[in-house]
């Protein structure tokens, strides 16, 4: 691409972006405006223009997941040599690289996990801690060291900011531990996350040999999410600039929801002020989402109240009107559940892969409903935070096999299918396992692998050229060393948190109500401000279909005393207003008939057949909850049966014709 065609790839916000090459630079960039596009645009802009040379570029982010994007859209756009790393790894990088010289021998072995050490320091102290403790200390030590937080101005600090000692301690006894924690961790050799940018950082200000040579290396910075930089960062940001003002930053205010660990929004509030003559865009095109959701996101802002003189950006919908956001009400948490998974199998069936499909929520505790939920239709699910994708076993076993593949591969065969052959040996296969667990969970990550393998011979064959198996394993290093895994298929369930920098064609937000979202606990003005940005991010992760809803109850017949999120209060449709979804709030209680025992009783027969037939256990067919569901609603046609909790596609293809006989022969058939 010439300089020309990269600029005519973008619309005006964003060729704004790319044709300030020299720094400083604001870029104040909307949900789904494209801030990645026009940003590596930018970067490739500056690079064939001849005002950047590659090498001299760092672009840094936040998570290994974007920043493999970046290096992906960099590389797609014909640009080698640019670093675009998360800050940790830029920092880790360069620590290593200097350390020999700077400090002499290894440099200390990175701490997986604070929690033992946290222990071992409360510990020392006669410190009563359990797990959940532990837990809580560890962040709150994380925190005093992003914010740039010594053990001697804790106290202060800590008093200043209103926070509140965690597990039952004060202040005090925490500025305690801080240090016991430092002495626990030196005394073992290794150092924590923090201490990366903290030791890189101050060898920059003690070392100007080391200093020069970083700052003659990169001379030009990109910071994305910038919303979300912390103290720590900061600093470290500062020393590779020294004093320097190339730099282009790029966030939104109202994605700022990582307060408590130590983010803030103050460094891109103020980045006019902190650099004057600064050039800011502002990008509000929004090319993800409807003008349905992008409606609903907008007032969402609207009605907060205003942060220090600060006005949220007012998004513009670019794509096609579509269906309106759904509103529903239900009786209880369980029955949420089960109506999301109802939900979510009528989109599948419509054609909506499961990997573009989210379950939301506020807290990761809420995860165990819809996991059963889905699990009892038969529907996949990726959970968000669990077991990192290139720790798993079979994806370390594949990739072996891959590696040998790449080797005794015959150069003419058809990448995609040498690697097929491949991890047939480790497991995979080309239909999916019938039942739900570790062994579908297996074959999902390999079919992840799978599907990486067509994509990149696609890209390959667009190019003019032919990817190999050895391209497949390059890739899948470069992606493992970035913790940049594949897309699983699957529904996707996650906290509002964990959601942050994704999309997907539907979400589904729930337990909307209060003590949920707003948290329990938010009683400030800045943190009930960032509960309800933690929303807004919510609603702008969606493309097309977007569903909140709520339960009036926790448990199944408990007293229906829950209220909904005072976010919501004057767009729920109840309230009158329509724009965003039906007039009427769709209220989906539990059934609370009784099913026909005839009925119930010729279903249980056909079961056990089944059961036998198939040498399965009669509950892997359908389960009892479900056969009772089926006895008392006497569904009459497939969208009615698709309607029941516990009955997916799956099952639908498999017995549907089955079951809808029963009840017809039943003779209790209802319209």
């Amino acid at each position: 691409m010439s300089p020309d065609d990269l600029l005519d790839a973008l619309d005006p916000d964003q060729r704004a972006v790319a044709g300030a090459l020299t720094g400083p630079v604001c870029v104040l960039a909307g949900a789904g405006t494209g801030k990645t596009r026009a940003i590596t645009h930018r970067i490739a802009y500056g690079v064939r223009t001849g005002v950047y040379a590659p090498t001299s570029v760092l672009a840094v982010t936040f998570t290994a997941r974007a920043a493999g994007e970046m290096r992906t859209r960099l590389r797609d756009l014909g640009v080698a040599g640019v670093q675009a790393r998360t800050f940790h790894s830029a920092a880790l990088r360069q620590l290593r690289y200097f350390w020999p010289r700077v400090v002499g021998g290894p440099v200390p072995e990175l701490l997986a996990q604070k929690a033992p050490v946290v222990a071992d320091a409360a510990h020392r102290l006669g410190l009563s801690v359990d797990r959940v403790a532990v837990r809580d200390l560890a962040s709150e030590i994380e925190w005093a060291k992003v914010s740039r937080i010594t053990a001697e101005d804790y106290e202060t600090a800590a008093a200043a900011a209103g926070r509140p000692a965690p597990a039952g301690h004060d202040h005090q006894v925490i500025a305690r531990l801080i240090t016991a924690y430092e002495d626990a961790k030196d005394a073992r050799g290794v150092m924590d996350m923090e201490d990366i940018l903290w030791l890189l950082a101050g060898m920059l200000v003690d070392n100007g040999a080391v200093a020069d040579e970083v700052r003659g290396q990169y001379r030009r910075f990109v910071v994305d999410e910038y919303q979300d930089i912390s103290p720590l960062q900061k600093f470290l940001l500062d020393q590779w600039l020294g004093g320097r003002d190339e730099l282009c930053v790029v966030g939104d205010p109202a994605q700022t929801i990582y307060s408590f660990a130590g983010a803030t929004p103050h460094y891109l509030t103020r980045f006019t002020a902190d650099h004057p003559g600064s050039q800011v865009v502002k990008l509000v095109r929004d090319y993800r989402s409807t003008p349905q959701v992008v409606g609903l996101a907008n007032e969402v802002l609207r009605r907060a109240p205003k942060e220090n003189g600060w006005q949220p950006l007012e998004l513009i919908a670019q794509r096609p009107s579509a269906g309106p956001v759904r509103f529903a009400v239900y009786d209880d948490d369980e029955a949420e559940a089960a109506g999301v998974a109802t939900r979510i199998s009528r989109l599948i069936a419509a054609g909506t892969r499961p990997s573009q499909i989210a379950v939301l929520y506020r807290i990761n505790s809420q995860s165990e409903a819809f996991e059963q939920a889905l699990a009892a239709i038969g529907i996949g699910y990726v959970l968000r935070g669990g077991e990192r994708f290139f720790a798993r076993r079979e994806v370390r076993d594949a990739i072996t096999t891959l590696r040998g593949a790449a080797v005794a591969a015959d150069p003419d065969d058809s990448m995609p299918q040498a690697a097929r052959d491949a991890l047939r040996a480790v497991g995979w296969s080309e239909e999916a396992p019938a039942a739900r667990g570790a062994s579908r969970e297996r074959w999902d990550s390999l079919s992840a692998l799978v599907a990486l393998a067509d994509e990149l011979a696609s890209t390959a064959e667009k190019a003019g050229g032919r990817a190999t198996v050895a391209d497949l394993v390059a890739d899948l290093d470069e992606r493992a060393a970035a913790q940049h895994a594949p897309t699983v298929e699957g529904v996707t369930l996650a906290s509002l948190h964990a959601a942050k920098g994704l999309e997907w064609d539907a979400v589904f937000l729930t337990g909307l109500s209060e003590g949920l979202v707003p948290w329990a606990s938010a009683d400030t003005t800045a943190d009930l401000a960032e509960e309800r940005r933690l929303l807004y991010v919510g609603v702008t992760r969606a493309r097309e279909h977007l569903e909140l809803s709520y339960a009036r109850s926790r448990t199944p017949g408990g007293r229906g005393n829950r209220r909904r999120s005072r976010f919501l209060d004057g767009l729920w449709p109840s309230d009158g207003r329509g724009r965003f979804g039906r007039r009427e709030v769709e209220s989906v209680p539990r059934t609370t008939g009784e099913p026909d025992p005839a009925l119930l009783a010729a279903l249980k027969e056909w079961r056990r057949e089944v059961a036998t037939r198939t040498s399965k256990p009669d509950f892997t067919i359908i389960g009892d909850v479900t056969l009772a569901s089926i006895a008392e609603l006497r569904p009459a046609s497939v969208p009615d049966l698709a309607r029941i909790h516990g009955i997916g596609p799956a099952k639908i293809d498999r017995y549907g014709t089955e079951l809808l006989d029963l009840v017809a022969r039943a003779g209790k058939v209802v319209g």
